[in-house]
């Protein structure tokens, strides 16, 4: 029976494995195959003179990421990966890779990134690569532990919608019979309407689409947002359950991917302890002002702003009290200082990862809100009829999932973290 190359060791005396051929080399009387599957990579021996003709010819025959499988013997080797090397009594060549290949999975050829998209089934063979997405997966998993754990219930949420979320013009249209529908910004509406049915507290992960023209490291028009909303909550409980979530998931990622962060070369991985530092949004202006980057009250935090204040917090932190200028009509503003509003941004020290708020829950400064910003109240009846039978007070917050891997992981561009990322320029594979 075949078992996972991680679980070979001399002790096996005999092992069936199958995976992908990661290196050949021959040295004449030997040639020696790396073998490699989603667990690790296994030395594979073949001394030419002992044996037989058939795997002598399957050899041969395999190229560089061919998929192989070989049963035979297991010894213990000081000179091969793991300490343990197999030599073949059977080898086949199950399907054969075509030569040359796209890029080198190997990585002793470096690709650029684009390269590496367009072939990405090839890219996410390699040990470092697949390392990102078996993190991603603890992370995520762990978010919904915690979240399940912590009594929310899981929804998903209409993708394609009649309304903006926000108002904004950055929506994909797209033909629906004979109806103006556009891909979903956010779930929000969606999250605010299940709180006046009651659910309490509710979570989605899920995509979500933006048609901003951007071109940056961190920025794609499809991500992945994790997103919550908490009945009988303000932003202060919001912010604990966001940073307790953040915590818990690295956590869970220390705890259950010390492989994959050692192919990362992330030894001294960090752990955020919660709970998370706090400064308003006038004290991250003037911190950023006081170092060049000039900014003045309703100005949103520039690049160059967000690096200055990572910079000084030095690790995970709160930006609250946001002016209300700044904010979609859905949140709540302070009674006493109106242009101030309830809502907060999780910022990494290198970017912003989360925005959250309480909302507004009256129906009547809903509609007001609305209006101030220049949106017409009719176009979200349907929002704003469950505002109309009972409302509680609630907030919540989206995190983008490839942002807290790109940050978790120290990744270079945020489409190292996506699958198949898409963005302005790239539609396929």
């Amino acid at each position: 029976m075949r078992i996972p190359i991680k679980d070979v060791t001399p002790e096996c005396e005999r092992a069936e494995v199958a995976g992908w051929v990661h290196e050949e080399r021959d040295l004449g009387g030997l040639t020696f195959l790396l073998v490699r599957d989603r667990t690790g990579i296994l030395q594979v021996t073949i001394p030419k003179k002992k044996v037989s003709p058939e795997v002598l010819a399957a050899v041969k025959e395999a190229s560089r990421e061919s998929v192989i499988s070989c049963e035979g013997v297991v010894k213990a080797t000081d000179k091969a990966p793991g300490g343990r090397e197999l030599v073949p009594e059977t080898l086949k060549v199950i399907s054969r890779a075509d030569t040359p290949l796209p890029l080198d999975v190997s990585e002793k050829v470096p690709a650029e990134l684009d390269t590496r998209l367009d072939n990405r089934y090839l890219d996410l063979r390699k040990p470092r690569v697949n390392s990102i997405f078996l993190i991603r997966n603890a992370a995520l998993r762990a978010v919904s532990e915690f979240l399940w754990d912590h009594h929310f219930t899981q929804v998903q949420t209409p993708k394609v919608v009649a309304a903006a979320t926000e108002g904004g013009t950055e929506l994909f249209p797209l033909a629906y019979f004979d109806k103006e529908a556009f891909l979903n910004q956010s779930p929000q509406l969606y999250k605010q309407m299940l709180m006046s049915a009651g659910f309490d507290r509710v979570y989605e992960i899920g995509p979500i689409f933006r048609a901003e023209e951007h071109n940056t490291v961190r920025h794609l028009n499809e991500a992945t947002s994790i997103d919550i909303e908490m009945s009988f909550a303000d932003e202060k409980d919001a912010m604990k359950v966001l940073e307790e979530v953040v915590s818990y998931a690295y956590g869970k990622v220390a705890d259950t991917c010390s492989n994959e962060l050692a192919v990362l070369g992330l030894n001294d991985f960090e752990v955020p302890t919660a709970p998370f530092p706090k400064i308003t949004y006038q004290e991250a202006i003037e911190i950023a002002s006081k170092k060049g980057e000039a900014l003045t009250f309703g100005d949103d935090l520039t690049t160059a702003a967000e690096k200055i204040v990572g910079e000084e917090m030095g690790t995970m932190y709160f930006v609250t009290e946001w002016p209300s200028s700044t904010r979609p009509f859905y949140t709540m503003a302070f009674e006493d200082r109106p242009e101030v509003c309830r809502a907060f941004d999780m910022m990494h020290p290198r970017m912003e990862l989360s925005s959250g708020a309480q909302r507004c829950h009256v129906h009547s400064k809903l509609v007001e809100q609305i209006k101030g910003k220049g949106l017409n109240p009719d176009a979200f009846e349907f929002y704003l009829n469950p505002f109309r039978y009972g409302m509680p007070p609630h907030a919540g917050w989206g995190l983008g999932a490839e942002r807290l891997v790109m940050t978790m992981l120290d990744l270079q561009n945020i489409r190292e973290g996506v699958l198949f990322p898409r963005d302005r320029h790239r539609v396929s594979p």
